[in-house]
């Protein structure tokens, strides 16, 4: 398995249930966590609630508040790993680079040039893990200290420095909010402006956690009320209707508390809320009206060692440079290379974009199969049950392939185009394609998300759909 981050997590622990312990998760980093270890920036909270972004098998009656902050969420998946035993399964510090499939199995290399063997390959990289690097001239000339949110330097000091935040994003919104009252002077480049959302964070008292932890109901109830109301709020959103209404209305308001006509006029967008992913916030409208911070919505040009200088030949002087521009959300699993048996790379299957069989497999890579892949439903949803849902279909394949059922397996190209079909049809009339630039596009301009709620997902990965795949039964051997 790839990655040991939230989903790598799920998969290894549904495979243990089931009574599998001949794995390896193969992990690039030093820990386990994912975007939780890798991101630490000030400010950083999970935008989904903490009852419904948890395991079904694993539930947490302690989490401190409604919106959980980061370290507290990496705990929990640490935790995890290490309650079930994964570490026994799991070698930190392994960058895989490539693997082909050949002789019936896969061959995984790492950099260190070792290789190992496996009747499956997962992938569970996760959807936003390789952060970008804005291409802005001179960046590398800057005198301070400049790094991307995702490798934040807790060696430099904020205090009474100028720092700079770019972009605008939820982990824009996440530092700007946090850094606005702790900094001598802020500056915001916001190329887009983002619909925020205000959604209260409370504090689950001692009491409250004390309960869920000796009434296990309780926190299973609560992730049930959560699920619900959280999917039908917010996969209502996708298409007109009165939760696009009340959502929509929700961000207007919002933006109006901000008092300076001039700065509200800067934070207006153009598009329809949650064409791009909605930002959660309560704090960043005041944070971006304190007198010591600055929205700026020129255009950059350059940066020199002295700070930013914007089109209109504005030299912004700065001490710090904070990019908060994101991750590649086409990545998945490269640059990890794969080579089919038939001498099909990843990259060839991939020539004109992710494409994947309902979110899972791929056509000519047997045996392979990911979590989060390209079409999962992303957003503003919850990934935690998305990847329960994709490691349960992985799942039934293995122990299909353990019972002697097949020696290898592979989605159909015939069906794999009737999946991206679908997807290509459902689209027009969502919110995704109501005109905005956003990650959510692929290089063709549309929308490469999911079209449908949730739910719908789940219960579409609850049948293997065995007939739409290639099988062969040569080699196979109850096992």
């Amino acid at each position: 398995m790839l990655g040991a981050g939230m989903s790598g997590i799920c998969m290894a622990v549904k495979l243990k249930r089931a009574g599998i312990t001949d794995f390896t998760v193969l992990e690039k980093s030093h820990d386990v966590g994912g975007t939780w270890r890798d991101n630490t920036y000030p400010g950083l909270r999970c935008d989904v609630p903490s009852a419904f972004y948890q395991y079904t098998f694993a539930r947490n009656p302690r989490w401190s508040h409604g919106f959980s902050a980061g370290p507290e969420i990496h705990r929990y998946f640490r935790s995890v790993a290490k309650r079930h035993g994964l570490d026994e399964h799991i070698r930190l510090g392994t960058e895989v680079v490539g693997a082909e499939f050949t002789g019936g199995r896969w061959r995984v290399r790492d950099a260190a040039g070792n290789v190992r063997e496996a009747d499956f390959l997962v992938s569970a990289t996760g959807v936003l893990h390789r952060p970008v690097q804005p291409d802005i001239p001179g960046l590398d000339e800057f005198g301070g200290a400049a790094f991307h949110s995702a490798r934040w330097d807790h060696t430099v000091p904020l205090a009474g420095k100028r720092v700079a935040v770019v972009g605008t994003g939820s982990t824009g919104v996440q530092i700007v909010t946090r850094l606005a009252s702790r900094v001598a002077e802020l500056r915001l480049f916001q190329r887009t402006a983002q619909w925020v959302l205000p959604l209260p964070n409370w504090r689950n008292d001692p009491l409250s956690r004390a309960l869920r932890a000796r009434v296990p109901a309780l926190t299973a109830a609560e992730y049930e009320v959560v699920k619900q109301a959280f999917n039908v709020l917010v996969a209502g959103m996708l298409r007109p209707g009165w939760q696009r209404t009340l959502i929509s209305e929700a961000c207007r308001l919002n933006l109006r508390t901000v008092r300076d006509p001039q700065l509200r006029a800067k934070l207006t967008p153009d598009y329809q809320p949650m064409c791009k992913r909605l930002v959660i916030s309560n704090g960043f409208y005041r944070a971006v009206s304190r007198p010591n911070v600055d929205v700026v919505t020129d255009r950059i040009d350059h940066v020199e060692p002295r700070g930013i200088v914007t089109a209109d030949g504005r030299l912004h002087e700065l001490d710090v440079l904070v990019l908060a521009t994101g991750f590649d959300a086409r990545a998945y699993l490269r640059p990890i290379e794969l080579t089919g048996p038939n001498g099909r790379t990843l990259s060839e299957a991939w020539a004109e974009g992710p494409r994947a069989y309902r979110t899972v497999a791929l056509p000519d890579f047997p045996n392979f199969f990911m979590l989060m892949g390209p079409h999962s439903p992303i957003g503003n949803f919850s990934l935690v049950p998305i990847a329960e849902a994709q490691a349960d279909y992985a799942l039934r394949w293995i122990e299909g392939w353990r019972r002697g059922a097949y020696a290898t397996a592979a989605p159909s190209p015939e069906a794999t185009e009737r999946f991206n079909q679908g997807i290509r049809e459902a689209m027009p009339g969502t919110v995704w394609a109501s005109g905005c630039q956003s990650w959510y596009l692929g290089q063709d301009g549309q929308p490469e998300v999911w079209p449908w709620s949730p739910g719908r997902h789940t219960a579409m990965l609850a049948d293997p759909h065995t007939h739409e795949f290639d099988i062969h039964a040569e080699g196979a051997a109850n096992r």
